[in-house]
């Protein structure tokens, strides 16, 4: 198909894509299924894992794509929300989208949506412009990361993937999911198919299993035994898993628990062993337990629910079993923030709080309120990230929001560069 040439700067581009923000979430799939109608059905000639989950998405995700590509595959990789560059979404080989194929499929799309009947949100716009050009590089597989939920995300409109992939189960979005685990589980085992394999996580809820198994009782349901950590310190872990010894470099046990979750999915798509040592082994994931300085130690983590948190405390209790340390805190509005900083508190020796820029973000004052009410000591919020960094002192973790994380990564990056 031949297409005309950008009609778009890109930061025209990157503008339009923004302002469909403002239509929120619409569940449902008629939108983006006239979208992609009208660019043939792009999604059709590809060849997906769809990743369905609250928590472990992101690092499953990135870790397979890397296998993939370990395995020779030409590999497409669909992730949201970005960190610091809007592409990073949407990458082939780990090189993102370029900015005149955006530009162009976005000029596309943009005719396209406002000749239908219906406005489109932004994850449907962007989820069509992916699918489009994943299928014009003909990628042999695409690492397909779902947006929201399960059942009615944007990326439900492949009618049969390679294997749905249905990672931890937790309280999250409960205004549009429901508010028990089975309810959400059921929205997110909306992306299994008929005849389609299932894996899922050990560290899945028994309430969610309950749903995954009702919804594919022959899922692979990988168990904790499976994972043995070998070594682990601040550069990752050497651990077995199924019986495979990897090493992971994304830091966390529950980082290691994903990795088995990648594993039986590559084994059940026939990828070797070799590819899946390698390709877990250069797994890189932007703001999730990121080191971004060694010294002083400066940590990055954009989980922004209970569960985030828990590994958040799992981890620096321990490494920093006798020692506690600064954290840095942005949180939206509509996160649980009481429970997230009940969790984060007893190995917090100081607290300050930075509110995103973003209209759902928590203020700093009311963050910092809740701090105090949370039984922390030394509370400060900060009008500014500068601000906030100047007020930190290490080891810090930067945490409570992939919006935060984004526009502190490179403040953090400036202030603590990598020494030789």
């Amino acid at each position: 198909m031949n297409h005309p040439a950008p009609l778009m700067t890109y930061p025209q581009a990157l503008a339009y894509i923004h302002s469909l923000e403002r239509f929120g979430i619409k569940p449902g799939l008629e939108r983006v299924r006239l979208l992609c109608e009208a660019l043939g059905n792009p999604q059709e000639r590809l060849r997906c894992v769809h990743v369905a989950g609250t928590n472990g998405k992101g690092s499953t995700c990135a870790m397979l794509a890397e296998i993939a590509r370990a395995a020779g595959y030409k590999t497409g990789l669909y992730t949201s929300p970005y960190v610091t560059d809007f592409r990073e979404r949407m990458q082939i080989d780990g090189a993102m989208i370029p900015e005149a194929d955006l530009c162009r499929w976005a000029a596309l799309l943009r005719d396209i949506a406002q000749k239908l009947p219906e406005p489109v949100t932004e994850f449907e716009f962007n989820t069509a412009l992916a699918f489009a050009w994943f299928a014009e590089q003909r990628c042999d597989v695409v690492i397909l990361e779902v947006g929201l939920g399960g059942r009615f995300d944007a990326t439900n409109i492949i009618a049969s993937p390679l294997c749905s992939v249905i990672m931890k189960i937790s309280l999250d979005h409960t205004q549009v999911l429901g508010d028990t685990i089975a309810a959400i589980a059921r929205e997110k085992c909306g992306i299994i198919k008929a005849h389609c394999p299932v894996v899922t996580t050990c560290e899945q809820p028994e309430e969610a299993l309950a749903v995954i198994r009702e919804s594919a009782p022959d899922a692979v349901i990988p168990r904790t035994e499976e994972c043995e950590i070998i070594t682990s310190g601040i550069a990752g872990s050497h651990a077995r898993l199924a019986g495979l010894e990897v090493f992971v470099p994304l830091l966390g046990r529950h980082m290691c628990f994903n990795a088995l979750t990648a594993v039986h999915t590559a084994r059940l798509l026939g990828w070797p062993d070799e590819a899946i040592q390698a390709g877990i082994a250069r797994s890189k994931l932007p703001a999730r337990m990121e080191v971004m300085s060694r010294d002083p130690l400066v940590l990055l983590d954009g989980g922004h629910n209970p569960d985030a948190a828990r590994a958040i405390s799992r981890f620096l209790g321990e490494f920093f079993p006798r020692q506690l340390i600064s954290v840095l805190c942005g949180m939206m509005a509509d996160k649980n923030a009481v429970e997230y900083l009940r969790i984060l508190q007893p190995h917090v020796c100081r607290f300050i709080a930075c509110a995103p820029t973003n209209p759902r973000a928590l203020s700093a004052a009311d963050l910092a309120g809740l701090a105090r009410q949370a039984g922390y000591k030394k509370v400060a919020a900060a009008a500014s990230p500068e601000e906030a960094l100047r007020l930190a002192a290490c080891p810090l973790m930067v945490c409570g929001s992939l919006y935060l994380a984004g526009e502190m990564r490179n403040s953090i990056a400036s202030r603590y560069p990598a020494k030789p």
